[in-house]
């Protein structure tokens, strides 16, 4: 099984580094992840929607460069579907039966994913209605992969 998550931008502080790094430790033993930066672009304060778009549109080129034909690809977006740690598990696990060893998850930059990448999403999944930190995302993206592994392998994890 594997797993790559793509995100824009770096991971700037450490704290957030080490919890990249402590869960990518953990994922060694239930699958080969892959994480890949792209550069994001500065974005004004005030910027204008036209101006937005075009951020999404470049960034979202840089994303399209690193999908595989054969990956089922997960976009994290506020207005997708929201689950439960079990349901997630219960996703990856249908995935993997289905013969779809590799999963991409997408993260995009503060302005959201372009529309190209939205074209080529599988599913949309989102973690809350609520706006997070695309680098904090990043840790908590990790934290459930790990944890959905743990429930499909039937080992505890926390509640």
């Amino acid at each position: 099984m594997r797993i790559t998550l793509v995100a824009v931008g770096k991971v700037k502080e450490k704290y957030l580094r080490d919890a990249v790094s402590e869960y990518s430790k953990r994922l060694g033993k239930y699958c080969r992840l892959e994480m890949i930066e792209v550069a994001d672009e500065s974005t004004k304060e005030h910027a204008s929607k036209s101006e937005e778009e075009a951020i999404r549109a470049k960034e979202g080129e840089r994303i399209l460069k690193h999908i595989r034909d054969n990956a089922y690809v997960i976009t994290l977006e506020i207005q997708g579907k929201q689950m439960s740690s079990e349901e997630l598990a219960d996703k990856m696990e249908g995935l993997f039966v289905q013969g779809k060893s590799h999963i991409m998850f997408i993260i995009g930059g503060s302005t959201g994913l372009g529309k190209e990448v939205l074209k080529r999403s599988d599913y949309r999944l989102s973690f809350s209605r609520m706006t997070f930190p695309h680098q904090l995302m990043r840790v908590i993206l990790l934290e459930q992969i790990y944890r959905g592994f743990r429930i499909i392998n039937g080992e505890p994890y926390h509640k």
